[in-house]
């Protein structure tokens, strides 16, 4: 994935929080310089500011890329780096009719059009030089239609799909591409979900820092996608294996129920 003159180099998007803020720390201490980015500039300039005593070097890009502009801003250096992470996302919680419709395409502009746009840029660059890596970051959402859930379950489905399609398109050129398909992670990522986390079974939580350990894992070992933690394999699995109708009352009525009141 690297070069024998230079330190590699990763671009972690939504990196201001939560499991972006993970990886960029973890791949710091893995030898990694960094290019972080989301919309909160003064968090990535406090993150910046601590990944220094691992000695990577840290670039600070602020950018909203639920706009065409803020994309723009990340797609050169998406095609110079050896490692990206699409991890910025958000979700809405409730019934689709009743939400704001501004809010609900944004969230398909950030979870899908970025990660697609930013993706490309990647790949172009990694297959020309015969290495890379990419990760993508879904959830256990993309493994079936969950009602009251249903534009950020719809983004996941296309990110993981996507994710193990591009997975085989690249590993030819020498490039690895895996999707991460998290369980309930407690980062803000609830919170701005509008989610009333004690509605989540505790076996179902998962820590950011093992989501993020089980990503690079996975990577390391050229897997198309991995989803961390037991009981959330189980979750996955069966909503491949029960008959459509039966997942989706089942994700709908878990899902109806956690909404914050």
């Amino acid at each position: 994935m690297t070069n024998d003159t230079a330190r590699p180099r990763a671009l972690v998007t939504g990196a201001s929080a939560g499991l972006g803020e993970v990886f960029a720390t973890k791949l710091a201490k893995k030898g990694y310089d960094l290019v972080i980015t989301a919309r909160r500039k003064d968090r990535l300039e406090a993150l910046a500011e601590s990944l220094a005593s691992s000695g990577a070097a840290t670039e600070v890009i602020e950018a909203d890329l639920a706009t065409d502009a803020g994309v723009d801003l990340l797609v050169p250096t998406a095609g110079e780096v050896d490692l990206l992470v699409n991890n910025a996302g958000f979700g809405t919680v409730g019934d689709f009719a009743e939400l704001p419709i501004e809010r609900e395409l944004n969230e398909l502009n950030v979870n899908v059009r970025a990660l697609m746009r930013l993706s490309h840029a990647a790949l172009r660059g990694m297959t020309e030089r015969g290495r890379g890596a990419i990760i993508n970051v879904a959830s256990t959402a993309a493994f079936q239609p969950i009602p009251h859930n249903a534009t950020y379950a719809a983004t996941k489905a296309f990110v993981l799909h996507f994710s193990e399609a591009l997975h085989e398109e690249a590993k030819r050129r020498g490039v690895t591409v895996t999707c991460l398909c998290p369980g309930p992670v407690k980062t803000e990522f609830q919170e701005v979900a509008g989610v009333n986390e004690s509605t989540v079974p505790a076996i179902m939580w998962t820590s950011a820092e093992d989501v993020v350990d089980s990503a690079l894992s996975a990577m390391a070992v050229r897997r198309a996608y991995v989803v961390p933690g037991a009981m959330n394999v189980m979750t996955a699995m069966g909503g491949r294996l029960v008959p459509r109708f039966l997942t989706r009352k089942v994700a709908g009525a878990f899902f109806r129920d956690r909404a914050q009141p």
